[in-house]
């Protein structure tokens, strides 16, 4: 098949969450035959020259150059209207040009797109079968984000989260079949009552490169992974420092917190001036840090779809403390494959438990890694994502007919 695969960020290399799912598709699709055209966008000269390594796994790519200023303006813009500010902020007038042009010169098959955003660049095109996958439902982080957030930008999240939400019911009705990451948010937007056809297929994760350590862990070290220019993941660990930090040093005075990611802001650099914790910032591999932690905590309170840091954490063989929403994402049972705790006093009941049981951490370690792969395994889930592109065609009589789905 000939395939045109939209996404939000430019898929390679897939280091964060919203490219490493769609990287997976794209590769899988290559490697079973179909040509796939990437369209995506870049935000610098880096990214793009970066992302140039995505090559060997499609047929072709095309980049929308956009610059920060400019879609902080094209944001602004849509507040006062009912577009979502956030496609404004996915919206390239090259790659729109660029998409129309595609379609005009080619033959497609299937038109893929992950994460709303950027459904808009083919809402319109109704003569090729079309799957949206959501992913996660954007409108409900927003309208989550808003609990968090002082007046008046409480009111923006909100009014943000209901003008995507009636986005997201628009675009529902506009594709043949839409998907969503978990089981928990095929089910939100099966709650939207468009009537369209719904599926879901979960995260995976490479168990070969995130795989256990020949090295022993520290067991006096805990570990975060994750953005730290991301506000779920500043909300999470400001918290935990104020609140969970100081029941655990009571305990375990020579405890140790490395705060793992990428663009930390000053608020969350100054959390590194507390005693025993480290804020590292950009690292090259996080890896080495999971490893080394006897446990990789969690406890977000906004959280939609996978968190691939618990994943990969289970994989390496390093167990979880989250929360009850994040572990909702995951497919595995709390108690069984990581502990999920929500208060203060849970958190660090779960984190001491583990730190300080070293048959216990053990048990823990090899149950998480033992159900990401049989219940996260690329591969498998990539089989869904085949089946769910059949349900696809076969619902359109036209593109089926002259269609062999074997490539």
């Amino acid at each position: 098949m000939n395939i045109l695969y939209l996404c939000h960020r430019f898929p390679f290399p897939p280091k964060r969450g919203g490219k490493i799912r769609p990287f997976n598709m794209i590769r899988h699709l290559t490697a079973s035959g179909h040509q796939v055209t990437v369209c995506s966008l870049t935000r610098s000269e880096a990214e793009a020259e970066e992302g140039k390594g995505i090559a060997p796994h499609c047929k072709a790519f095309e980049q929308g150059a956009v610059s920060e200023p400019i879609q902080f303006a094209r944001m602004i813009v849509r507040l006062p209207v009912p577009t979502p500010s956030s496609m404004g902020y996915f919206y390239s007038t090259k790659l729109a040009a660029r998409v129309k042009q595609l379609l005009a010169e080619q033959r497609w098959d299937l038109i893929f797109v992950h994460c709303s955003s950027v459904a808009q660049y083919v809402e319109h095109v109704t003569d090729i079968p079309k799957i949206l996958d959501f992913g996660d439902m954007d409108s409900q982080k927003w309208l989550e984000y808003a609990n968090y957030k002082p007046w008046p930008l409480s009111w923006g999240y909100t009014y943000e989260g209901l003008k995507m939400l009636r986005a997201e019911k628009r675009l529902a009705r506009r594709f043949d079949l839409c998907t969503a990451t978990t089981r928990a948010e095929r089910e939100t937007l099966d709650g939207y009552a468009t009537g369209a056809k719904t599926d879901w297929f979960p995260n995976g994760v490479d168990a070969g490169f995130f795989c256990p350590a020949d090295e022993p862990y520290e067991p006096e070290t805990i570990s975060f992974i994750g953005r730290m220019d991301y506000y779920p993941n500043q909300e999470c660990m400001q918290r935990f420092c104020d609140e969970v930090w100081p029941l655990l040093k009571a305990e375990r005075p020579q405890l140790k917190l490395l705060i793992v990611g990428a663009d930390p802001s000053p608020e969350m650099r100054q959390l590194g001036e507390r005693p025993g914790v480290t804020v590292t910032g950009s690292v090259p591999d996080v890896r080495p840090f999971v490893r080394r932690s006897a446990v990789m905590v969690a406890p977000l309170a906004i959280a939609r779809g996978t968190q691939n840091k618990i994943l990969e954490a289970m994989a390496m063989g390093v167990p979880v403390v989250t929360s009850t929403i994040a572990a909702g994402g995951v497919d595995a049972l709390p108690g069984e494959h990581l502990l999920v705790a929500d208060t203060p006093q849970q958190i660090a009941a779960a984190v001491l438990r583990l730190v300080g049981d070293a048959a216990e951490r053990a048990r823990f370690a090899a149950a998480g890694r033992a159900r990401v792969l049989s219940h996260h395994d690329w591969n498998q889930s990539m089989q869904r994502l085949d089946a769910i592109i059949a349900r696809c065609l076969q619902a359109a009589p036209a593109a089926s007919a002259r269609l062999n789905l074997a490539p």
